[in-house]
């Protein structure tokens, strides 16, 4: 719910979500995206699970993870929620 919240008040300025998932079932997954609200437009999953080469190409060990990036690619935070995250997105975006 917080990540949905922050991408409700940033999108207008750049923020946006990318969802990768380590699902292995399509429905689940399709289904979960529906459930939890995910409504940005990029999701993405080869139904791999943990064999995902995205996942294993970032070494994503638990789950969820999250990776900010800047406008360039370059990671620029890893592992913020809640608080850690929106103060990010504050100091990137401003209020």
């Amino acid at each position: 719910p917080n990540v949905v919240r922050l991408y409700n008040q940033y999108k207008s300025k750049g923020f946006t979500v990318f969802s990768v998932s380590l699902d292995q079932n399509l429905e689940k997954w399709a289904s979960a995206i529906q459930q939890d609200g995910l409504i940005w437009p990029y999701h993405g999953s080869n139904l791999k699970g943990w064999q995902c080469p995205v996942a294993q190409q970032y070494k994503v060990q638990s789950i969820p993870q999250t990776f900010l990036l800047d406008k360039d690619g370059k990671i620029i935070g890893k592992n913020l929620r809640g608080i850690e995250l929106e103060n990010k997105l504050r100091e990137i975006f401003g209020s």
